[in-house]
């Protein structure tokens, strides 16, 4: 015989034994179809509550609904006796249901429907009873007048203030206010107790500031009734102002209160005792008085207290263990102490326990001839008594029933036979409550039903444990067997195995398992069958999943995930995080290879699995990502060990966010120079959390700190108590002291003022003192406000230094004397730069050298050239360029070897450019010819002919002396006729005459390069340039003169210059 279990569908399962063989009971299904057609006795379905509280506001329904077929019929008794509610107008039954319905809209009391109810459903298979339903209206009785006198009560001594609330139903919660309905504050000294009371373990002063009143809040009637308020008077020897004690280290003492032994206010004595039920809390309390407060300890005796099941109230004056069991018995203590000494309570726990299920018993269907049994097994403390009943009455004063036999908590039943259906009741109870269950025996004959679908097609995954669902229903209960494909032989053993439920394992299904399957169900009535056809598909299977990844916040990341699986399968890719269905906003996007995460944030931080399912199988792969972000801040800063220039800092460390802190940051506020401003104080390990500042005086000092981790800085946490330090002079002067003339006859000394952790002081200030270097004067001073951080000096001469100090005072005095510090006046324009030379030592380039101005009235910053090509009249366009103030020569790259250069060079100071230095490059005649003289120079033969010219010049020169010593005459020309002097002939025009007075030719002649007498020249052998002038040359073909008499006179007066006066035309007299 096969067992048929269809879990989801049935229900009941009951084990018979009988002296033959194992027979099982059968399991009905909930198959609508099935559920009309079989006959069942019936069944309570719901019903109210035992205990039955109803609110006398509102209309009354008593709840009993149960279910059989046919449909049951309701009765009700109350209080014992049959209820005859159609008698009730206000009393109604509702439509296919036992709910009792009582309206009090038309009048009526409800307290006069209270009473014991229970309800009956019946058919003729049976009849089944609810639970014995007692039904009360809540009461909310007013609190009765009474006159309170006033408490008098010495400080420090205890005090109880009693409640005694009405008796309500259920019983009232309660809370205590003062009669303006403020709230009493409680503490380990002032708290209220489980019965209501409120219980002063010592009274002070301040406790007479107000009134209390106790209040009692009723829930099923919304109300609240509050008793008349208690006065109290403390009397006190030492009358005091309350806020003198305030932050006084023993408060008692102060107030002159005798310090006080613990004893017990409640419990009162050293023992009492305590019982509960099992299954419910067990509610510990211990209220002490003492001075001072005692503290409040528990303990088990020869053991710990239930870890997971404990937790304190009241200040850890009461100990509540949750769901007690017996083991929770024994003896619990709680010890009171203070620094007088302690006191002891001992409450022995007693756990009892109303009736609890061990087997209840549950419903039996049997089919003809078959047995079984029904069992009912509880326990309690004390053990509860079992009894049998069957559809409502003892099972004593039922008719006879030779195939039933009652064993205690056991009914067994052997042949049973159509038409002994019935329901049974089974009743344990003791002193603490009761138990009912009803189970039903019914005895049915049906041919086999196969509950599942015909013709099914079932896909499964090869390798995969495969299970072929023949769900049936028979009494007797059917056997079952299975084929395939048509073939006569049972399947069973090797790859496949039979269930006694009907269906067919296939241990691992493969390939060669496809095919159409056959159930057959069979019973002494007949036999049922379906068809199963069987498809077995390749798996669905991961073969690039996710790995953990460990991104900062706001990059991008990958997680991979590629699948292989069945294509005639359709498949689905769905994405987890924390186990939960992944929402793919704008920032992901999922594609065929897995999911991108763009700007990742803290919020994505979790675990990801990818699944891959079809409609047979899936699978899964899982990757965390951690993303590593700033820190949290910091919190809860404290300020300790408070010193006169130090304070320890300690705060909380904020969460990391996965990248460990490495370091802390602490930022002042001060409140006086710059409040709202934060700076840098110091800086910390991350492993620290705890900080010993160093402080500056006369600073009203916030704290607040900075976590920083690899991927950044936290916010600031919230700001530290403030912290004021005492004042004292100042310990250093203002930094970056200097003077420096913003005009040529100032000179602005600046510095940087100190900080407010520099002034040390209110009332900061700065002495500025100044003299002229080098001199004997004596310091000019002058006193200027902290807020200052320049002074200007007038009247200075230009770019004179001074020796400078400023030097910090506030009221507690003066800080250290200051270092000097050299400073300069305002600075002017450059005289122009000295030595200008123009050089040509060749056609490619132009050599200008000049040396440093002397008078550069302040620093030289550089020099500005500008110079510009010219030939006759035609005009390069100005060329500029800039040297630093240590250049002194510069080089001319000559764009042709025709055109002329004309030069215009200044020096700079910070003021701008100075006055010029100007000049032109030589001609292009004089140049050529002093390069054939260079060439020619070199040759010996014209070194000799030199010589002897020379020797010649000094035989005519002896000879001239000669003569005039002996009076000999030479002719002169008249006034009129000589030329002028070439110092005459000079004009200023900007250029420089660099020849010696020593070398000057004698007058009225006009020399060579060399010396030798100029003859008559072409007339382009120089061009005109502004006024003109005859330029002379030194031996290198260097720019020395200008020129100094216009052409046509060079024609006139050239020729006149050849007289007697010049050695060379006497040679050529003599001749």
């Amino acid at each position: 015989m096969v067992m048929q279990r269809y879990l989801l569908t049935y229900v009941g399962v009951v084990l018979t034994l009988s002296p033959h063989h194992f027979i099982r009971a059968i399991e009905v299904p909930r198959d609508s179809s099935i559920q009309d057609e079989l006959f069942q006795p019936p069944t309570i379905t719901k019903q109210s509550v035992k205990n039955y509280i109803v609110d006398p506001r509102d209309n009354i329904n008593i709840e009993c609904e149960a279910k059989g077929n046919p449909f049951p019929t309701f009765t009700w008794t109350r209080n014992g006796k049959f209820f005859n509610y159609g008698k009730d107008p206000r009393v109604t039954r509702r439509s296919k249901s036992g709910t009792l319905s009582i309206d009090f809209r038309s009048g009526g009391r409800p307290e006069d429907y209270e009473g014991e109810y229970q309800c009956f459903a019946q058919n003729r298979l049976g009849t089944a009873i609810s639970n014995k339903i007692v039904l009360q209206v809540s009461k909310s009785p007013l609190w009765p007048k009474e006159n309170l006198d006033i408490q008098e009560v010495h400080e420090g001594a205890p005090l109880i203030l009693a409640c005694n609330p009405p008796p309500g139903l259920p019983p009232p919660a309660i809370f205590w206010m003062s009669s303006s309905m403020e709230s009493i504050h409680q503490d380990k000294r002032v708290s209220q107790g489980q019965n209501g009371d409120l219980y002063f373990s010592n009274v002070m002063q301040e406790d007479a500031l107000t009134d209390y009143s106790c209040n009692a809040r009723f829930a099923f009637t919304h109300t609240i009734q509050q008793k008349n308020p208690y006065t109290l008077k403390v009397l006190t020897k030492h009358p005091h102002n309350e806020t003198s004690f305030r932050n006084h280290t023993d408060m008692y003492s102060a107030r002159g209160v005798t310090e006080r032994h613990p004893s017990f206010m409640y419990p009162t004595g050293t023992s009492s005792s305590q019982m509960v039920l099992r299954g419910e809390d067990l509610l510990l309390e211990c209220i002490a008085s003492g001075v001072p407060t005692p503290d409040i300890i528990w303990h088990k005796r020869g053991g710990e207290l239930p870890v997971g099941r404990i937790s304190y109230e009241n200040f850890r004056k009461a100990l509540r263990i949750a769901n007690v069991s017996e083991e929770d018995s024994g003896e619990y203590f709680c010890l009171a102490s203070n620094k007088v000494g302690s006191s002891r309570h001992t409450v022995s726990v007693r756990v009892k326990a109303a009736p609890y299920w061990l087997d209840e018993p549950e419903n039996l269907v049997l089919a003809p001839g078959e047995g079984g049994r029904l069992i009912c097994r509880a326990n309690g403390n004390p053990k509860p008594s079992i009894q049998w009943l069957v559809n409502g009455e003892p099972i004593e004063s039922s008719l006879p029933n030779p195939s039933r036999e009652v064993k205690g908590d056991t009914v067994m039943f052997r042949d049973a036979q159509i038409g002994s259906s019935a329901v049974y009741q089974c009743n344990a109870s003791n002193e603490h409550g009761y138990l009912l269950a009803n189970a039903f025996v019914s005895v049915l004959d049906v041919s086999p039903r196969i509950l599942a679908p015909r013709n099914q097609l079932m896909k499964v995954i090869q390798n995969n444990r495969t299970l072929l669902d023949c769900p049936f229903f028979g009494s007797p209960i059917p056997t079952t067997r299975w084929f395939k494909n048509g073939q006569g032989n049972t399947l069973h053993g090797g790859n496949y195995k039979m269930h006694e439920n009907g269906t067919l394992e296939i241990i691992m299904a493969r390939r060669e398992d496809q095919g159409t399957y056959t159930c057959v169900a069979t019973n002494i009535l007949g036999k049922a069958e379906i068809q199963v056809r069987l498809e077995v598909k390749d798996p669905t299977r991961i073969t690039t999943g996710p790995t953990d990844t460990v991104p900062k916040k706001g990059s991008t990341i990958h997680l991979s995930c590629r699948i292989k699986y069945d294509s005639t399968l359709k498949l689905t890719v769905t994405w987890l995080k924390d186990d939960s269905i992944l929402y793919i906003g704008n920032r992901m996007k999922k594609d065929e290879d897995g999911l991108t995460i763009y700007g990742v944030s803290e919020k994505d931080q979790g675990y990801y699995t990818c699944v891959a399912s079809t409609e047979l199988d899936r699978d899964t792969a899982r990757a965390h990502l951690t993303v590593l972000a700033r820190p949290e801040r910091p919190r809860d800063l404290e300020l300790t060990d408070l010193a006169e220039r130090s304070v320890r800092l300690t705060w909380i460390p904020g969460d990391d966010n996965n990248s460990p802190i490495t370091d802390y940051i602490v930022e002042f506020e001060e409140d006086k120079l710059q409040p709202g401003v934060w700076h840098n104080h110091s800086r910390y390990p991350g492993s620290v959390n705890s900080a010993v500042l160093r402080l500056a005086p006369y600073v009203n000092y916030q704290f607040r700190v900075i976590a920083v981790n690899e991927v950044g800085s936290s916010y600031p946490s919230l700001p530290s108590e403030r912290y004021q330090t005492n004042g004292a002079r100042p310990e250093i002067n203002p930094t970056g002291v200097q003077g420096a003339g913003t005009s040529k006859n100032n000179m602005v000394i600046s510095w940087t003022p100190l900080n407010a952790t520099q002034a040390y002081g209110p009332r900061l200030k700065y002495i500025v003192k100044w003299r002229r270097r080098d001199t004997r004067e004596s310091w000019s001073n002058v006193t200027v406000s902290g807020d200052v951080n320049k002074y200007t000096v007038t009247q200075t001469p230009t770019y004179v230094p001074y020796e400078i100090k400023v030097q910090a005072e506030n009221e507690f005095g003066r800080a250290p004397e200051p270092d000097v510090v050299i400073g300069y006046s305002g600075e002017d324009l450059p005289s122009s730069p000295r030595y200008f030379k123009i050089r040509q030592p060749n056609l490619e380039t132009i050599t200008l050298e000049w040396e440093h101005p002397e008078h550069p009235n302040g620093i030289l910053i550089g020099y500005t050239l500008r110079y510009q090509a010219f030939n006759g009249s035609k005009t390069g366009r100005t060329i500029l360029e800039s040297f630093s103030p240590n250049q002194t020569k510069f080089l001319i790259q000559r764009t042709d070897p025709v055109s002329r250069y004309r030069c215009d060079l200044r020096g700079r100071t910070q003021i701008g450019e100075g006055e010029p230095a100007k000049g032109e490059s030589p001609s292009h005649l004089n140049e050529a010819y002093a390069k054939n003289q260079g060439d020619i120079a070199t040759q010996g033969w014209f070194i000799g002919l030199m010589c002897a010219i020379a020797l010649l010049v000094l035989i005519l020169l002896i000879v001239c002396f000669i003569k005039r010593s002996r009076g000999g005459k030479y002719p002169v020309r008249e006034n009129k006729d000589v030329p002028l002097d070439p110092d005459d002939q000079k004009v200023d025009n900007g250029s420089f005459d660099y020849s010696d007075e020593d070398n000057k030719p004698l007058q009225g002649s006009q020399t060579s390069l060399d010396g030798t007498i100029k003859q008559q020249e072409s007339d382009d052998s120089l061009v005109d340039y502004g006024e003109g002038g005859e330029g002379q040359f030194n031996e290198d073909g260097s720019f020395i003169g200008q020129y100094t008499v216009k052409k046509d006179k060079e024609e006139t007066e050239g020729n006149e210059s050849s007289e007697a006066t010049s050695p060379v035309n006497a040679i050529y007299s003599l001749a």
